[in-house]
Parts: structure tokens; C-alpha cells; sequence
């Protein structure tokens, strides 16, 4: 902060790109926000405006630009006053009087690289999520002119110890004496010195600081005074440090919980729209438990911090990440470095530092000069500044850590498709995992350093109808079609979900993104709590904090609308969270359903809590005690699950302590009745295994004559031919070991007429599409089905024989155990409201596929499944006995009953 006068150049500038006709640009304000023909334009532009001669007696005039991408030359009233290269931070030029005029033009020369044959080229400039999200051109950070004694000061670099130490470093544009005031909130001197002319550096000492925290974010400013220059100087007294593998803040524990945020704004892209907004989102932010964000490989706009500096928020910062590695490029990320800490170092909210994230730019795996090069710019930045931590490079799978202060990884799993890959991920991780480090020998590992899952998530679904800009549907939701194969393609959603008919399994589609919301939620609150269950691991980071673009897995949206979530959310992602430990979240009425409880201290410590659970009629009360940095185990709830019908049976558990609730938590079980095997069909297989599960759940397995179903794991033409006859099939699709990943195990008739031949067998291949019964299989892993970073939303419709299946629409975790590997294509759009019973959708409702569905086949019929129904011994998964006997109810049933007509109806 200055008390130095001003002369704000924000608002309407001329603005030419690429030679074309002029027209309004506002400033500031990327041109890619404003303009739709350039959303995602490089190359070259020109931006001009006036201003009038002012009176500069006794003072010198400072042109100062916050921020330009990329290329920058300044030009006023046809002289050039200098250039500068770089995206993301301030630079200035001083006017002479001679060069002004009564009338004054600025004109504003960029240029933005956008591909190898630019000098520089794209790939070799510091760019972050530009080549994710789009390119940043313009000044999109505020200009103005600033008026200045001709001695006045031109930095001040400040460090503040917890003990109340204030070393300070002026950098001053002549000789000058100094006077030096500490200020508190209050406004009141607390510690005062004197700089004689010449000198640049003094020690000052403020007895008892108010430390700064995010629950308690207390500020000082110090007050530089030169002789017709005065300034003020934003800081605080806080430490952030590691020992023993824990993160301290002010000397106490500290548990890290973060979300990443990419600091993209919905109508300006990078320009934050106000410093109320700001504001807005940070409060947001501390409502929902974060007591960090890490700004994504992006330099902010300087508000960002001063926001999170008064309101109390810990930043991680990273610089912004190159494509290709040369000498340039190393190059500009050190003068990236450089500037971020002579524009940001004062920041108390700063409290790590990245140089690298996933390696992008590096190859750390294949070249060990990268290697080297890493762990000296880490050195490098530790002397640069030793207030902060640094991480080398942030990785996931495929790179590591060469020398870091924080042991971080990245990984991504959806559950419940991907519960135990989770699990072990984490267990691993936890135990201290090899993988988080370089195997060649040439990293330097304490073996202390903290353990931080650094970016995890899944997306849910923003409501369209709050994201819209004046109305209308935003631009970005044209972006995205490249990612994901598709899926990450937000226009059309609407129009998707009606096409596949999927009101019929979710009501509406405001009810469809609730229920995506709802799966985020679920997806975030077990992955936090199975990490809570590790002590070893000492944070985290969301993947994210607001949705940008297309990318739809933010605990906001793009508007900072809340997701549904927003007042539950708090009670996982909290310092003391109740941990539950459920082997599987489905029991049987008249059984005793048993799980182990836990709770996670993070930050705090408790004496003499206690916790309370209730479930329908039953509870228990547990007292705990825990020191902070602990996970207290509490010992296993034994529920004896009462008579009623199939329900989700919601345990609850409240922490308290003297009155005062600590923390909150509650699971939900699937409870199912015990099944009978009276009156199911009677079925027919060849399959002994298969034979052998089904009777021992009771079912009446008997010769294929007088079944009323044959079930079978894949199928052949005589198969087809029985169907064609009257017979009804079930197909349990993707556990055949002869099938090869097909549903048919004969192979599909070659094409006709002859074509040049491609293989040994003459004919072009048949469709497996055009193969009765008219589907294909597909394995998960390895797709965009495979629930990972861009969730698949799967679903069952609970009608027919699955009215009663407890939860839905969207599978939960009592469904872990039979989630599908497989998925089954080959459905038309409007099958999905009939013959298809449950399905699939991934991100923004793109690529359908069926985990059940029927076929009618002649006189006969199938009902095919990817559902793993025999993946536990008979009779130990409800869910999977459920779903089995369901299954062989509907492939028994008559056309008649199953009302075939109305569905044929329904195509158009």
C-alpha cells in the first residue's frame, strides 16, 4: 500500500488484433473473455487509450502495468518506453516531463506465442492451465499511473519471526534516510526505528506479536517514511515448519486441508471480476473447513493474497509450469520465481512454494540433468528463502521427488467403483511408499518429511441454470470436447439426458445433477476418511475448489455456487473427524452388522469427549481422549439390524464435549431381508461353478428342459437358436475364460462380397454389434468407464423387480462388491428409459453404456448383466444375492408381464 496519488488507466481501451478493424477492449481483461472470435487466439495485438497532461511539479510520473501476457512493448505518444516479457508479473516505466503532451497516447504492443515456429515458442514460456483451459492474452491486470517523489522507495522486503524480530531490506531509488514504524490493527506504533541515508537494512523487535493464523489472520503494516515518500507495508508474524513428519503452524499441529484452485473466474478467465468476489469465495472456502488452497501452477492477481492474508487463509503457491525444458525455459521460471517473491514475499499466507508440478515440462524419468536440475533449484530457492517450504515437483504415477520438504503425491480413484485400489493406494502411501521417490539413486530423502495426498477428487455436476453469464449459456461450454474422449463436452448435456431418457431412472435433471453432487460428496467423504485412518498421512489437497470450464469437480461451481452439499461438508473436513470403519455397507435384517469406529485428532487434541451413536432405536456412548497428530481407535459398534422393509439405515455419531459439539459424522447401511429362494424360477446351466453358487442360495437348479431360465456366462449359436425358440436367457457377461472379452464365444461371420483380404480369412470382419444379441462387451479398465478423475455415473432404475432395492438412483458403497468391470454397448438413446435397467454415463452425461439390460430374441429373451454376482462365497454379500435372484426374476418374466408394448411405443 501506498499514500502516493494515482491515476487509475482501467476501463474501455482501443484494441486492434492481428491487424483487424479496432474495436473496445476492457481493461483489464484477457481478449480471449471478451471477444468470441478470439476465445482461443495467440498472435499479436494492440491496445491504445488517452489521458490528459497532468502537473508533475516536484514529482516523477511511473506507468505500471500489474500484469501483460505475454510480450509487452509500451509505446507513448510514438516513443517507446521499453518491453517486457512475462505473463504474470508487474513491471513500470517512468514518463518525463518532456515526453508528455496536453494529449496523451498510450499504446500497448503484445504478443502471445502460440506455437514451436514463435520466438519464444509457447512450450518454453511459463503458461500453467493455458494449455488445459486456453490461452491468456492482453492486460489482464490493472494499469495505472503513479506519482513519486524522485527519491522514493522502490521495494521493501520484510521477515517477521514468531519471537517478535522484523528484519527489514529497503531497496530506494537515491540516498534518503528511513523512518520505520511497526503498526498494528489498531493503527498503534509498536515498534519504531531509523535507516540513515545509505543504509538498507534494520532490525526491529515487536514484544508479544498477535500471531497470524487462519482462525486468528493478525496483520501489521509497516510504515516506511522517506522525506516526501511514504508507504505502507502488509506482513505478519507466523511459522510454518515440519518436524518428525507433522506440519507445525506457530509451533502448534497443524493438519493440512486443502483444495487446489486454479484461480479461473467466470467471465474474465484469470481477472478476478472484484475484490468483493474475492472475498465471497474465500469465506466460502473457510465454511467449508479449508484451511489451505494451493493456486495451481498460476501466478494470481496480488488481490488473491491480500484477501487471503486478512481473512485468513494458508497458500500453497507453484510456479507457472513450461511444455518442453531448455536452458530458455529454466531460464524464465528462476525470473518467474524471482518476481513472485519480490511482489509476494511479505505474504504471511504463503507457506509453500512448488517448482514443478507432475513433471510437466521436465522428464524427470529419462533425463538426469532434469534430475539435477531440480534438486539445485530447490537448494537455490531454500537459500532464497528459508521462511517457506518448497516441494521439487509435485508428482503422480509415473515421476516422483528428488528433494522436497513434503513427501506429496497425486492419485485419483472412484469409489465405489474403486474402493479397495484406494485402499491400498493409501496403505501404501501411508507406510511410506517407494514409489514417491527417484529409483535411480539420486534423491535425497530425510524419510521425515510429511506425507500430503496433494490432489485426489472426483467430478460431480454443476446446475446449468446457475452458471449461466446474462442468461445465456457461458461460452467455455463449447470447450472440453477434447478431453476425456468427449466426455469432458459440456454443451448439450440437457439434451443428452433426454435423449437417453434417464428422467425415467432420476425424475428430472435437476434431480440427475443432484444426485452427481451427492456422489462427489460420497466419493470425498469416504477417500477423507480413509485417509484420516492413517496418522502417517498429515493432509491433503481437493482436487478442487471451484469447477473451471468443463472441468466439473469443484466443491463449487464455476458462479461459486454451493454444490448440495456445502453444510455437510464441514463435518469430514474438519481437525477431529469420526472415522468409521465399515468392511461392507450392506447387512440383513435379524443379523448383527459389526464395524470399528475411529477418530482422527488432525490438529487438535481431546480430554474427556464424548462419543455418542444412534441407529433407529439402538445407541452407545464411547469417552475419548487423544493427543493431536493421533488417530484414536475406539473399539467396534455391534448394531443388531431390526425387522422392516429393505431401507438405508442412517447410523449417526456426535462428538461432545462438557455441552460443546466437537464433530459429527453418519454412515448409511443397505439393509436387505433375508432372501428366500421360494417360488424363484427354476433355472438351467452347464457352468458346475455357477451351479454350485446358485444352489447353495436355494435356487432349484434342473435340466434345461424344464427350466424356466438358463443362465450362462457367455454365448453360442445354439444358444441363439434356443431363444429363437421361446427359451429365456440370463447372461452374467465378462467372468467367461474362454470369451476373450466377447459375449459370444463363436466369432461373428465374415462380410460379403470378397474384399482384398487383411487377414488370412477372406471377407471384411463382422460388426460383434450386428452378432444377436446385438451387443458389445467392453472391460472398464483401461476406458473412460473406468470411474477415476472424470467420474462415470452408474446407475440402477429402481422399478420392477428392483423397486425395493434400498438407495439409488446412483450406486453407493453397499455395492462395492459386485460393481461391474465390464460395461455393455450397442443400446439405442431411447433403450435407456426401457430395456436398459441400469447404465452408465461419464462426465457430462457422454459415452452411455448398460450393466443391465434385455433383448428380446424370437420367441425367447435376454437379460445380460456385467454386475460380478459371484464374486463373494453364497450368501455372504446381500447385495450380490439381491441382484442374482432380481435378475433371474426379470429374465423369467412374460412379455405380458414386463408390458414389452409400452416400451415399443416409446421409440420414436
Amino acid at each position: 500500500m501506498t499514500q502516493r496519488d494515482q491515476i487509475s488507466l482501467d476501463g474501455v481501451w482501443q484494441f486492434s488484433h492481428e491487424g483487424g478493424a479496432w474495436r473496445e477492449a476492457v481493461v483489464p481483461g484477457p481478449w480471449q473473455a471478451q471477444f468470441a472470435d478470439l476465445r482461443h487466439a495467440s498472435g499479436r495485438a494492440v491496445y491504445r487509450r488517452e489521458f490528459a497532461r497532468f502537473d508533475l511539479t516536484g514529482q516523477m510520473a511511473v506507468l505500471c502495468f500489474g500484469a501483460v501476457s505475454y510480450l509487452a512493448e509500451v509505446w507513448l505518444n510514438g516513443h517507446l518506453l521499453g518491453s517486457h516479457e512475462g505473463g504474470y508479473l508487474p513491471f513500470e516505466f517512468v514518463l518525463t516531463d518532456e515526453m508528455l503532451q496536453d494529449n496523451n497516447q498510450i499504446e500497448v504492443r503484445v504478443s502471445v506465442p502460440g506455437d514451436a515456429d514463435t520466438v519464444p515458442a509457447f512450450a518454453e514460456i511459463p503458461h500453467g492451465k493455458q494449455s488445459w483451459y486456453g490461452p491468456i492474452g492482453g492486460i489482464w491486470q490493472q494499469v495505472r499511473l503513479e506519482l513519486r517523489a524522485p527519491v522514493h522507495l522502490r521495494h521493501c522486503a520484510i521477515s517477521a519471526q514468531v519471537s517478535g524480530s522484523v528484519a527489514v531490506v529497503l531497496e530506494v531509488s537515491g540516498q534518503a534516510a528511513a523512518g520505520l514504524e511497526v503498526l498494528d490493527e489498531a493503527g498503534r506504533v509498536v515498534a519504531e526505528g531509523r535507516l540513515v541515508a545509505g543504509e538498507t537494512e534494520a532490525q526491529l523487535l515487536v514484544t508479544n506479536p498477535a500471531l497470524w493464523s487462519p482462525d486468528q489472520p493478525n496483520l501489521y503494516h509497516l510504515r516506511v517514511s522517506l522525506a516526501c515518500d511514504t508507504t505502507l507495508h502488509r506482513f505478519g508474524f507466523r511459522s510454518f515448519e515440519t518436524r518428525a513428519g507433522q506440519f507445525f503452524l506457530n509451533g502448534q499441529p497443524y493438519y493440512m486441508r486443502a483444495a487446489l484452485d486454479q484461480d479461473y473466474y467466470p467471465e474474465g478467465i484469470c481477472t478476478p471480476p472484484s475484490l468483493g468476489f474475492l472475498e465471497d469465495q474465500l469465506r466460502k472456502a473457510k465454511a467449508l473447513g479449508l484451511n489451505m488452497l494451493r493456486c495451481h501452477i498460476k501466478v494470481p492477481d496480488p488481490r488473491y493474497y491480500e484477501v487471503a492474508d486478512r481473512l485468513g487463509m494458508l497458500i500453497w503457491t507453484e510456479i507457472p509450469n513450461v511444455g518442453q525444458f531448455t536452458a530458455g525455459s529454466a531460464r524464465r521460471m528462476r525470473e518467474t520465481m524471482e518476481g513472485i517473491l519480490q511482489r509476494d514475499g511479505n505474504a504471511p499466507c504463503i507457506v509453500i512454494w512448488t517448482l514443478i508440478n507432475e513433471d510437466w515440462g521436465t522428464r524427470l524419468c529419462e533425463d538426469p540433468a532434469h534430475r539435477a536440475w531440480l534438486a539445485a533449484e530447490y537448494d537455490w530457492l531454500k537459500q532464497r528463502d528459508p521462511s517457506r517450504l518448497v516441494v521439487d515437483n509435485s508428482p503422480c504415477h509415473g515421476n516422483f521427488h528428488v528433494k522436497t520438504d513434503i513427501n506429496d503425491f497425486h492419485y485419483y480413484r472412484s469409489v465405489p467403483e474403486r474402493r479397495r485400489e484406494w485402499d491400498a493406494l493409501t496403505a501404501e502411501f501411508a507406510a511410506g511408499a517407494d514409489w514417491t521417490y527417484t529409483p535411480f539413486s539420486d534423491g535425497q530423502r530425510s524419510g521425515s518429511e510429511p506425507l500430503v495426498v496433494s490432489e485426489f477428487g472426483v467430478w460431480g455436476l454443476p446446475d446449468p441454470a446457475q452458471v449461466q453469464l446474462g442468461g445465456a449459456e457461458p461460452w467455455w461450454m463449447e470447450t472440453g470436447g477434447a478431453w476425456g474422449e468427449g466426455t469432458a463436452y459440456p454443451h448439450g448435456v440437457e439434451n443428452r439426458f433426454d435423449a437417453l431418457r434417464l428422467a425415467t431412472v432420476f425424475g428430472d435433471f435437476n434431480r440427475f445433477v443432484q444426485a452427481a453432487q451427492w456422489y462427489q460428496f460420497a466419493n470425498l467423504k469416504y477417500q477423507i476418511e480413509v485417509m484420516r485412518s492413517w496418522p502417517q498421512i498429515t493432509g491433503y489437497v481437493i482436487t478442487e475448489f471451484t469447477d473451471v470450464h468443463w472441468e466439473s469437480n469443484g466443491l463449487l461451481d464455476m458462479n461459486r455456487n454451493p454444490r448440495v452439499f456445502h453444510d455437510r461438508f464441514p463435518q469430514i473436513n474438519a481437525d477431529l473427524v469420526i472415522v468409521p470403519k465399515v468392511t461392507h455397507y450392506a447387512g440383513r435384517v435379524g443379523e448383527a452388522f459389526l464395524f470399528g469406529l475411529a477418530l482422527a485428532t488432525g490438529g487438535k487434541a481431546v480430554n474427556g469427549a464424548a462419543l455418542r451413536w444412534r441407529a433407529e432405536a439402538q445407541s452407545g456412548e464411547i469417552s475419548v481422549s487423544g493427543q493431536a497428530h493421533q488417530v484414536v481407535e475406539l473399539g467396534q459398534i455391534g448394531l443388531q439390524i431390526a425387522a422392516g422393509a429393505n431401507r438405508m439405515l442412517l447410523v449417526e455419531f456426535v462428538l461432545e464435549s462438557a455441552g460443546v459439539e466437537l464433530a459429527r459424522n453418519q454412515i448409511e447401511i443397505a439393509v436387505y431381508n433375508k432372501p428366500t429362494a421360494k417360488g424363484l424360477p427354476k433355472i438351467a446351466t452347464t457352468d458346475a461353478a455357477f451351479a454350485a453358487h446358485c444352489a447353495a442360495l436355494g435356487c432349484m437348479v434342473v435340466d434345461a428342459e424344464s427350466a424356466d431360465v438358463t443362465v450362462v456366462r457367455a454365448l453360442d449359436a445354439a444358444d441363439i437358436a434356443r431363444m429363437q425358440a421361446g427359451a429365456r436367457y440370463l447372461l452374467v457377461a465378462g467372468e467367461h475364460p474362454d470369451a476373450n472379452g466377447k459375449i459370444r464365444l463363436d466369432p461373428p461371420r465374415r462380410e460379403q462380397p470378397f474384399i482384398p483380404i487383411i487377414d488370412e480369412v477372406p471377407g471384411l470382419p463382422g460388426s460383434i454389434e450386428g452378432q444377436l444379441p446385438n451387443m458389445v462387451l467392453h472391460a472398464r479398465h483401461g476406458s473412460m468407464w473406468r470411474g477415476d478423475w472424470i467420474a462415470g455415473f452408474s446407475w440402477i432404475r429402481r422399478d420392477g423387480v428392483f423397486a425395493d432395492m434400498p438407495g439409488g438412483p446412483l450406486v453407493d458403497l453397499s455395492l462395492d462388491r459386485v460393481i461391474p468391470h465390464h460395461v455393455l454397448t450397442g443400446f439405442r438413446a431411447w433403450e435407456y428409459g426401457g430395456p436398459v435397467h441400469a447404465g452408465i454415463v461419464v462426465g457430462w452425461a457422454h459415452k452411455p453404456a448398460a450393466l443391465i439390460a434385455e433383448r428380446r430374441i424370437g420367441r425367447g429373451g435376454l437379460v445380460a448383466t456385467t454386475f460380478r454376482l459371484t464374486n463373494d462365497a453364497p450368501g455372504v454379500d446381500p447385495v450380490a444375492q439381491y441382484l442374482l435372484e432380481a435378475l433371474i426374476g426379470l429374465a423369467a418374466q412374460t412379455a405380458t408381464d414386463r408390458q414389452r408394448v409400452s416400451h415399443e411405443m416409446s421409440i420414436p
